[in-house]
């Protein structure tokens, strides 16, 4: 987002990451590289399509599809998402390829399969691995819809802060989209997150407990939190590669170069359509929250940032079938003590704040037979082999392709 601040709310930048993947074997292949370039043929990373983007980063078998400036008009982008969609998959099929959806790869080695992104800005992604190692599914492994919502000065940035902050742990419920790793179920609906959790954990300070704690506008979260994460990076960076604001991993950040919220917990989906609209869910439960339908600002930041790391925790194994028994908790999302489950909680959260007939349709999937993460798994049995594995993610490339959700 750039230009004049937007008011919260106000408009919406998306950003879905999907794996380059062999056509037929779904083998993740690092050709990134293959489909940017600019007008003399030369690798960047990023290309300008007519308002949507194209672009890279850290490794050579992601792609990311972004709107390029905010929108006013969530819907309207599902169709520009499906054809950027499209347009790679064409651009891909000659190479023998083509885009896979959900959180995770289901039986990529980032160890032995990771190629980094070689060509501009690899600098940084060289720091990134001398620090951290890359070759993790914590870094290599992992596919999200990063949502950006607006705000303009501290008192909106504090209002929209905590009320995104509050909405964190049940992201998974609702969007866990990765329950295989390594060729098998892994123990948690939302592996992903898993690995996300501690993949910058070298440096705690950039990572905090994913949930940030409260903030009451940038000169404070300057201090507390980008000054201390600063600190520590600097002994493992002198240079000051990776010193931006982007190193912090928590799972909301401030983009305030841009003035931009930016929500990194929600595992990117089958289709553009089922990623919007989980989209179009939180916007309207974080608007909720940030107009004090059911408790002030004082309370929404009073909450433990402890507490609130504890449910992610549950949701990220758990998902929708993760029980909620905190009642302050539940009671500043509107609900009165009585212990819920995560899925309960969403379905209630959307009735009291509907996000717009358009996302009927797939949030009714979403609620009725579970997140993507649940629907893989029914298709795929407790125990399945590499062929089974093969077909169910070779029918999620399908459903990218033809813009439709997943639905065993």
């Amino acid at each position: 987002m750039s230009g004049p601040a937007l008011h919260a709310f106000a408009g919406w930048g998306i950003e879905l990451e999907y794996m380059i993947v062999d056509r037929h074997s779904l083998a993740v292949r690092p050709i990134a590289d293959a489909l940017l370039r600019d007008a003399n043929g030369r690798p960047v990373n990023e290309v300008a399509r007519d308002g949507m983007g194209w672009s890279n980063e850290l490794v050579l078998h992601l792609l990311e599809i972004k709107n390029l400036r905010p929108t006013a008009d969530l819907a309207a982008l599902t169709e520009d998402f499906r054809a950027e969609v499209r347009a790679v998959n064409a651009a891909l099929a000659p190479l023998g390829a083509r885009l896979m959806p959900g959180g995770a790869h289901p039986w990529m080695d980032p160890a032995s399969e990771t190629r980094l992104w070689p060509h501009e800005n690899a600098d940084i992604y060289l720091a990134y691995d001398r620090i951290f190692g890359c070759r993790t599914h914590g870094f290599a492994n992992l596919q999200s819809m990063h949502l950006n919502l607006p705000f303009a000065g501290d008192a909106e940035f504090a209002r929209l802060h905590a009320a995104v902050r509050l909405l964190l742990p049940i992201l998974p419920a609702l969007a866990a989209a990765s329950p295989i790793v390594d060729g098998g179920p892994a123990s948690w609906l939302d592996a992903r997150l898993a690995a996300y959790r501690e993949h910058q954990m070298r440096v705690p300070a950039s990572m905090g407990r994913v949930v940030p704690d409260t903030a009451s506008g940038r000169g404070e979260y300057e201090t507390r939190v980008l000054a201390p994460m600063y600190r520590d990076i600097a002994p493992l960076d002198p240079a000051g590669t990776i010193r931006h604001e982007w190193l912090n991993a928590r799972g909301a950040i401030p983009r305030f170069e841009r003035s931009a919220l930016e929500i990194r917990l929600i595992d990117a989906q089958e289709c553009p359509r089922a990623d919007l609209a989980i989209a179009a869910a939180v916007t309207a439960a974080a608007r909720a929250l940030y107009e004090e339908r059911y408790g002030d600002l004082a309370a929404q930041q009073a909450m433990p940032t402890d507490a609130l790391a504890a449910i992610l925790d549950t949701c990220i194994r758990a998902a929708e079938a993760a029980t909620i028994p905190h009642p302050d908790y539940l009671r500043l999302l509107g609900l009165d003590s009585r212990p819920r489950l995560a899925g309960e909680l969403w379905q209630r959260l959307i009735e009291a704040s509907p996000p717009g007939s358009a996302w009927d349709a797939p949030l009714q999937v979403i609620l009725e037979r579970g997140p993507l993460a649940r629907r893989i798994l029914r298709a795929t049995g407790p125990h399945p082999g590499r062929p089974r594995l093969a077909a169910v993610y070779g029918e999620l490339c399908d459903c990218l392709d033809d813009g439709r959700l997943f639905t065993p």
